[in-house]
């Protein structure tokens, strides 16, 4: 008898521990894993209300940032777009992958390696792109991406998937002016351009940003009504702030002209590397643009204030993105990561546009929301150094998928725990020769050289052989000479180095103490030679040496 009932009470316990066990696997598998906002601008640096702009009106990002978790001290691994954009859609840097300039395609180079998009859709996700998320052509269709967004679904009539002006007259000019240059050089990139900016009072899409914020919200609600099981990984890819400027005047009209202060940092960095800065070639080849000689102040405010309207007009995008997720329900189960590919001078230095290694370049915004983070990170700002290329690691850890054995980034999941704790020592970007080469950071063609800039190329020439006498030789300027440089808390280092024999000592070294000189004025490497070295020891640990030393990962499920 007593056996007996010991026996029951044995059967019943075994049994209410399994019905237990089963409920937390059906918990468990009833989790479901978070969709991905993936949100990328194009030459945007952080020119927001929630990064310290005295003037840009971007409400909708300052929401996000209140919400989420912001990075001051984010950076890209090379200032221009392809480079980088293929550098942290891979999760290799572009030395790595071989991709240094905009006309190198990253498969072409590394036909087998897993993207952050492919390594997602092969892991259950929907994966889809609205607009540039990759670079131009170069967008990985067959391997990153599981569908196609279905234009023609949106109910009017979409042009064309490019930018491109509206106003007649701007029309006219860019036609006539390409034309003149294809005749005589073929159709090359960058020559024969319209007008550096545009304001005519017409509906948000009646540009290609506009049309992709109506097209990445036709599939969130298609997505949502396909009730599939898949969750979505949506990349969402605005031009803007990429010259040309080109946004609805109601975003030109947010803004009052005579607010509009341009710099008053002219020059480029005392002791600075000659070949460090450009000739604002990319802006140059603008119809409007004067070809040689300073940029007039009252040209100088109109492109300021185009660049600004650019701003709030995708400022607007992404505010129609949250407010649809939201209106959907599926806001609480999608991580939303928000960046720029990176920054961009507006006349800072004496340059305009991206291409350089000085911090105005190679700073980025970089804004990261999820459903569950702690309440320690919500709307908090953090000085953690990280990387664009670290965007990949860290959303495989938020959607608890292994990473792939190629990535040379660091997950900064734990920030979003703890934003405080220590983390990376420093950072890393390069930047072949900016003065001898196209925005592009292709060397200088030939039609450049006998169309727009041969005035301003023998200027830049002459300033670098009279800094650099007998280490002179053109051939190795234009196409060997790299400057890699490393951001630490403190400081910035460029070493100018020959990319082909890097065991070879610096060229020149430029070191910044953003301490005492935030904006890099002053190069001060020839003042402090033991920093120097300690720096030069500090870079040659390479990236895997400056990680932060906790490299565990949170996932969300």
């Amino acid at each position: 008898m007593q056996h007996s009932l010991y026996k029951a009470v044995l059967f019943l316990l075994i049994g209410f521990l399994g019905a237990c066990s089963f409920k937390k696997m059906d918990k468990k598998a009833e989790v479901q894993q978070p969709n991905i906002l993936f949100i990328s601008f194009d030459d945007l640096r952080p020119e927001m209300g929630t990064y310290g702009s005295e003037i840009a009106k971007t409400p909708n990002i300052d929401k996000l940032a209140q919400k989420g978790l912001q990075f001051n001290k984010a950076y890209c691994q090379q200032s221009i777009c392809s480079p980088s954009r293929a550098s942290l859609m891979t999760g290799a840097r572009p030395e790595t992958i071989n991709v240094i300039e905009n006309y190198t395609y990253f498969r072409d180079e590394n036909p087998d390696i897993i993207t952050l998009p492919q390594h997602f859709k092969e892991n259950g996700y929907e994966t889809v792109n609205c607009g540039k998320v990759y670079h131009g052509k170069f967008s990985d269709q067959e391997k990153s991406w599981s569908m196609k967004p279905d234009y023609n679904a949106l109910g009017y009539k979409v042009n064309a998937l490019v930018e491109k002006f509206v106003d007649p007259d701007n029309i006219r000019t860019f036609k006539e002016n390409k034309a003149k240059m294809k005749a005589k050089y073929g159709d090359q990139h960058g020559l024969g351009m319209g007008p550096a900016f545009e304001c005519v009072d017409v509906q948000d899409n009646a540009y290609i940003d506009g049309v992709n914020t109506d097209m990445a919200i036709h599939i969130m609600k298609e997505h949502k009504a396909s009730k599939s099981k898949k969750p979505l990984f949506l990349g969402v890819g605005y031009i803007a702030a990429h010259l040309d400027f080109l946004a609805p005047k109601k975003y030109w009209d947010m803004y009052d002209q005579e607010d509009i202060k341009l710099t008053n940092q002219i020059k480029g960095p005392i002791d600075g590397a000659p070949m460090g800065l450009h000739a604002s070639f990319e802006l140059r080849v603008r119809s409007n643009i004067p070809k040689y000689g300073a940029i007039p102040d009252t040209l100088a405010r109109d492109l300021k204030h185009g660049y600004l309207a650019t701003a709030s007009y995708i400022d607007a995008q992404v505010g129609k993105l949250l407010a649809a997720l939201d209106d959907l329900g599926m806001l609480d189960n999608t991580i939303v990561m928000l960046w720029s590919d990176h920054g961009f001078h507006l006349g800072e230095m004496g340059v305009w546009c991206k291409a350089t290694n000085y911090d105005i370049a190679t700073r980025v915004p970089l804004i990261v929301w999820t459903p569950d983070q702690s309440e320690k990170s919500r709307g908090v700002q953090t000085d953690a150094l990280v990387e664009l290329v670290d965007m990949y690691p860290t959303l495989c850890d938020l959607a608890g998928l292994e990473k792939p054995k190629h990535l040379e980034g660091q997950s900064f999941a734990p920030l979003l725990d703890n934003p405080n704790q220590e983390w990376k020592s420093a950072v890393f970007s390069a930047f072949p020769n900016p003065a001898l080469r196209e925005w592009a950071a292709n060397p200088l063609s030939k039609g450049m050289r006998e169309t727009y800039f041969g005035p301003l190329i023998k200027d830049v020439e002459a300033n670098i052989k009279e800094v650099m006498k007998d280490k002179w030789d053109r051939e190795f300027f234009e196409n060997d000479l790299m400057g890699y440089a490393m951001k630490t808390q403190r400081y910035k280092l460029v070493l100018w180095k020959d990319r082909k024999n890097k065991e070879k000592e610096p060229l020149f070294i430029e070191l910044y103490d953003h301490q005492k000189d935030p904006k890099e004025t002053v190069n001060i490497a020839k003042q402090q030679p033991e920093l120097v070295q300690e720096l030069v020891d500090q870079f040659n640990k390479g990236w895997e040496g400056n990680k932060a030393k906790t490299n565990k990962g949170r996932s969300l499920i």
